[in-house]
């Protein structure tokens, strides 16, 4: 995937234009386990940087995915609420949380590339 950025929250944004879309990594879903249950934002819902954004429950516990950026909720993944297994088994792709409508793109220049967050998960050991 190229254009994703990710946060030390460990979430992922892909971007098109205004558009982000947004989900947990790889390597968050690994350290929640079998994911159970899904909460998504309602579209129209008004995020600013580090607010909870979703809720996702495993069978070992519950996290908040924190809005990667300020912006305002354009669609939530429907399907993770019926699908949260979506959460594991496709974390970069279907199991994606929400689209949201970027209102300060500046933000986007904290996250980090790929090899950037690798290096990141490879230090937090």
């Amino acid at each position: 995937m190229s254009g994703i950025k990710f946060s030390e929250d460990h979430e992922w944004i892909v971007v098109d234009g205004d558009i982000g879309t947004v989900g947990i990594t790889e390597f968050a879903q690994e350290q929640l386990g079998d994911v159970v249950f899904v909460e998504v934002p309602e579209e129209g819902k008004d995020l600013e940087q580090g607010d909870e954004a979703a809720v996702v429950e495993s069978v070992k516990a519950a996290s908040e995915v924190l809005a990667i950026c300020d912006g305002e909720v354009i669609e939530g993944n429907e399907a993770l609420v019926d699908e949260p297994s979506l959460v594991n088994s496709a974390p970069m792709g279907e199991g994606w949380f929400y689209k949201v409508k970027i209102t300060d793109a500046s933000q986007l220049e904290e996250l980090m590339d790929e090899a950037g967050y690798k290096a990141f998960i490879d230090a937090q050991g």
